[in-house]
């Protein structure tokens, strides 16, 4: 559903954070921006670059140096040891220059859909589970019918680390709830790194399940960059930065990073976000969210248009 207020629209613009973190952090330290500006880039390039298959880049890079019309797909990971980990969030960003326009498009992870690359229909976060960012971006591209331009996947166990180096945040909380080790009321909440985690990991408690965990993931992420370009913590850019790198990859560089915020940053002056729609059901003992073709069809017109 499209939001209904200014203040729910600048929220959707930070679901852009993970492109950047590292900018607004740069831009609050002032002075000190060209002794690091070179960590940056080696940081983008060398750790969190991971170009796939199935997007080409020369005719990406082409398009964004045009301002033309980009489409993003956001990978919110819950990757715990060992486990590669599924795609817990999944959201399309459609970034329209010409509009000045960016539409979110949230696509439920249980939805039934053919997986790309293993020729059956299952749960479309498996699919970064089966075959990585690359297989999921081929997924969601089959699933909609799109063009999919770049990915970003962010691992939420980066979240602990990236909030620990900075000492806490504060997001305001909207529903109280408890689990077995943190109490979490309403209103202002202070949290550490562990109790952050918690705090985007909960679901059964929360009313609008997995909607609502992803929104408490965009209020953590908005409160990190937040703490990051707090002048107290320039001493800490560098450590942040690393932190970034082991925790994030992209199939844009550094320069497609700059070139995307120098020629899309209007794009956040009119926003709307949409949650793919469709109804629940069980198949084999496994739970399913069945998008219609009417549905999937109504989408992909609003990406195109």
């Amino acid at each position: 559903m499209e939001t209904r207020s200014n203040r729910r629209k600048s929220k959707k613009w930070w679901i852009l954070t993970p492109l950047i973190i590292l900018l607004v952090i740069i831009l609050a330290v002032g002075g000190y921006v060209w002794s690091i500006v070179n960590n940056v880039e080696d940081t983008f390039d060398t750790k969190m670059h991971d170009p796939v298959e199935s997007i080409d880049m020369e005719k990406v890079k082409e398009k964004t140096e045009n301002a033309e019309p980009l489409n993003i797909l956001l990978l919110g990971v819950d990757q715990r040891g060992n486990d590669s980990g599924r795609s817990d969030a999944l959201m399309v960003l459609s970034l329209k220059p010409e509009k000045d326009e960016m539409q979110l498009i949230s696509i439920p992870r249980d939805t039934r859909t053919l997986i790309v690359g293993r020729g059956n229909e299952d749960k479309i976060n498996h699919a970064y589970a089966f075959g990585g960012a690359d297989m999921a971006v081929q997924t969601v591209q089959n699933f909609l019918d799109i063009e999919i331009d770049y990915f970003v996947r962010i691992n939420m166990e980066g979240l602990q680390e990236l909030v620990d180096e900075l000492g806490t945040i504060t997001v305001d909380n909207e529903i109280e709830w408890s689990d077995n080790k943190y109490q979490f009321t309403e209103g202002p909440v202070e949290m550490d790194g562990a109790k952050t985690l918690a705090y985007v990991r909960m679901r059964k408690q929360d009313p609008a399940g997995d909607f609502g965990r992803t929104e408490r993931q965009r209020k953590v992420i908005q409160a990190i960059v937040n703490e990051g370009a707090n002048v107290a913590n320039v001493t800490k850019v560098n450590e942040l930065i690393d932190i970034m790198g082991n925790n994030m990859s992209t199939s844009l560089d550094f320069n497609a990073m700059k070139s995307l915020l120098n020629g899309y940053t209007d794009t956040r002056k009119n926003v709307t976000s949409y949650q793919v729609q469709g109804s629940g059901t069980t198949i084999d003992g496994i739970y399913y969210y069945i998008v219609p073709e009417e549905e999937v069809a109504k989408v992909r017109d609003m990406i195109n248009s």
